[in-house]
């Protein structure tokens, strides 16, 4: 969901694990109870810096039903600088997944949570519901925002589209792109122009070592400047991002 790099390494090693089975078929748990962690040289939300271009450790659980229901929890380190004295991130989510013919559906609920922070006296936090299909290889997902943009004052109603694709190139070898465009309300950059909305991309690869993904990935976006780091650097810029994941 927001989290693009670990979606794209466990669907991907999902899908190798799927090939790997046996003709032996095992009967389908009622309920599955798994977790992720991963270490980034860099945390990039929808193209943006969130750690100041510094590392970030992230991690989560999730519990899905078999009747397609499920329930998840994912964190990262954040910089406090960003989200007024908050440097936690932490998702909640719910929803349910179904399929049609060759076609997998996915509706639920999301909600950002930055416990510390203090904006305006609020807490900073931001809510979504989503939809998204997919067909083969190939996701498309939107996320519409119900609540302020992580306290941007009037800023209900933006919405995200995210288009989406994760290859198995055989041998433990991944492939994944993305491109997403995000619609903005009373958002303005660091010069108090207004930004209405930007596009922003990914490219990356990704290589299975017994269970240890290592991913590395082109990151930008068409609005480089929209805000800084502490450092004076756009948090849009171009930039590479390695990974080491795990899934257990």
């Amino acid at each position: 969901m927001k989290k693009t790099l670990i979606a794209a390494a466990l669907a991907l090693c999902a899908s190798s694990s799927a090939m790997a089975q046996t003709a032996v078929v095992a009967a389908t748990p009622d309920y599955t109870f798994t977790g992720n962690a991963g270490l980034f040289s860099d945390y990039r939300f929808r193209g943006f810096s969130q750690t100041n271009m510094r590392p970030a450790f992230q991690g989560g659980f999730d519990f899905a039903h078999s009747s397609g229901f499920y329930l998840g929890n994912w964190n990262s380190n954040v910089a406090s600088e960003l989200y007024s004295g908050g440097n936690i991130e932490m998702d909640f989510y719910g929803g349910y997944k179904f399929k049609t013919g060759d076609f997998s559906w996915d509706i639920g609920t999301l909600y950002y949570y930055y416990p510390g922070s203090n904006l305006g006296g609020h807490t900073i936090d931001n809510t979504e519901i989503y939809g998204a299909g997919g067909w083969g290889p190939f996701t498309l997902k939107y996320s519409h925002g119900v609540s302020n943009f992580f306290g941007t004052p009037g800023s209900k109603n933006n919405f995200y589209l995210d288009a989406a694709a994760v290859f198995d190139l055989g041998n433990g070898w991944g492939a994944n792109a993305h491109v997403g465009y995000q619609k903005l309300k009373n958002a303005t950059k660091s010069d108090g122009s207004e930004i209405n909305g930007y596009i922003d991309y990914r490219a990356g690869v990704t290589k299975d070592l017994n269970g240890w993904l290592v991913g590395a990935s082109l990151v930008t976006t068409s609005k480089k400047d929209w805000y800084q780091t502490t450092k004076g650097k756009d948090a849009g810029r171009l930039g590479l991002v390695v990974n080491l994941t795990r899934a257990f």
